[in-house]
């Protein structure tokens, strides 16, 4: 193992030691400077949106020296559009209920003895990502609102975008007199900081978020020390049932594959009942292709469509991130309830069917974070729920699971009201 450069461990420390200090503050502060800030941050980002973009231009211009892909170059572009939504998406959280002392329940014990379940901050959250810079907005807003402290470590591919974002955020705490500590942007890209954080900073990180690929994902779930949100892969099934109505099902596939293709609740593999092959598949197969889509299917699919490539095992267990989708007929919903809980990763699937006990089986017996009916899979996101944007998507079991929003960065504490009561 290689050492640690000193210079990097004091630099990372003190960016910890920070952070918990600025949390002590942000854990307190009240709703209207919370939202001043985002507010503020907002107007900042609308205001520089010309720097942003050339800033982004310049990340975009050296990652294609490397190759990247088209997925991978999708989440790297911000345009004039993507940066107004950005900017709502700041809004849109200061426009939400503070989670900060909500009741969450509250109930009286037969003794006398009122107790009630009030959410609290996290307090300090690292966030770990790729190539997306609007993260860095995201994370932001969402840990502010929710009264943490935020340390955000880009990658080296957005840094340039990533940094022109962080200083309109910089902007809407100073206009509120908030901590500027409170979001802080690591100014490094050697990979010894990510190591820092997920050693979890002294026990100054109290959450790690990791956003981007799998390999990423993997490393942080790994080596991390700390609690961790996060999804390792987004691999999303969509299946079309005995009775779905084919205007839907085109329509629903279509989006759910080909909208954006790169991100995490992109469909990769369409399941088809098999009373649905001689009505359903080909026009399915045929508006994916109209939009250059590549098919690989099982052998059924291959005698109904033959322009479809020959799919295998792994093809099952791929996340393609690209115009990619592997298609499998299978005999009932029951098939495609064990295919994806066989090769799912217990992110995102939906069911296009008009028969609502299927529906109960596929919601009841699939236990992924997410579960649709007739509806595209790449509504797995934080803003489409209404939470305002999102800072990842978790598909672990404790605590935070699906879009983690303002609620899910917050904790919780008791508070017991009594008048004098005595344990016998």
């Amino acid at each position: 193992m290689n050492a640690i450069d000193p210079e990097i461990r004091t630099l990372m420390s003190a960016i910890g030691e920070r952070a918990r200090q600025a949390a002590s503050v942000i854990a307190f502060a009240a709703t209207d400077a919370k939202n001043q800030a985002l507010l503020a941050a907002a107007d900042a980002i609308l205001a520089e949106t010309p720097a942003i973009l050339a800033a982004n231009a310049e990340d975009i211009a050296a990652a294609k020296t490397r190759g990247i892909s088209s997925a991978f170059l999708d989440r790297l572009t911000v345009t004039q559009a993507r940066l107004a939504g950005v900017a709502q998406g700041l809004r849109d959280i200061a426009a939400l209920p503070d989670p900060v002392g909500t009741v969450m329940a509250e109930w009286q014990r037969p003794n006398g003895l009122d107790i009630s379940r009030v959410r609290t901050p996290l307090g300090v959250i690292g966030v770990i990502f790729e190539s997306r810079p609007n993260v860095a907005a995201d994370a932001g807003a969402l840990t502010l609102k929710s009264g943490n402290a935020v340390i955000l470590r880009g990658g080296s591919d957005s840094t340039r975008t990533s940094r022109a974002i962080h200083a309109c955020l910089l902007e809407g705490l100073e206009a509120a007199g908030l901590p500027l500590d409170a979001i802080q942007l690591v100014p490094t890209t050697d990979r010894a900081a990510v190591g820092e954080m997920l050693a979890g900073l002294g026990g100054n990180i109290d959450v790690i978020v990791p956003r981007g690929g799998k390999s990423l994902v993997a490393r942080v779930q790994e080596e991390a020390r700390v609690p961790v949100f996060a999804h390792l892969e987004g691999l999303c099934h969509t299946y079309i049932d005995k009775s779905a109505g084919l205007t839907m099902a085109i329509n629903v596939t279509v989006n759910a594959k080909m909208r954006r293709t790169g991100i995490c609740g992109a469909t990769e593999t369409l399941l088809i009942h098999k009373d649905m092959v001689a009505t359903h598949l080909k026009p399915v197969l045929d508006a994916l292709a109209a939009r250059n889509c590549e098919i690989r299917g099982d052998e059924t699919v291959r005698r109904a469509w033959p322009d479809a490539k020959p799919a295998t095992e792994e093809d099952w267990h791929t996340e393609y991130e690209d115009a990619i989708l592997s298609v499998k007929v299978v005999d009932d919903v029951g098939g495609a309830i064990a295919h994806i809980n066989r090769y799912g990763s217990h992110h995102t699937e939906a069911i296009v069917t008009e028969d609502l006990a299927s529906v109960e089986r596929f919601f009841t017996e699939i236990d992924s974070a997410i579960l649709l009916h007739n509806a595209s899979t790449q509504f797995a996101d934080g803003g489409e729920f209404g939470f305002g944007g999102e800072i990842g998507i978790a598909t672990g079991k404790f605590h935070a699971r699906g879009p983690v929003g303002l609620e899910q960065l917050c904790s919780f504490k008791y508070l017991v009201r009594g008048n004098g009561q005595l344990r016998p």
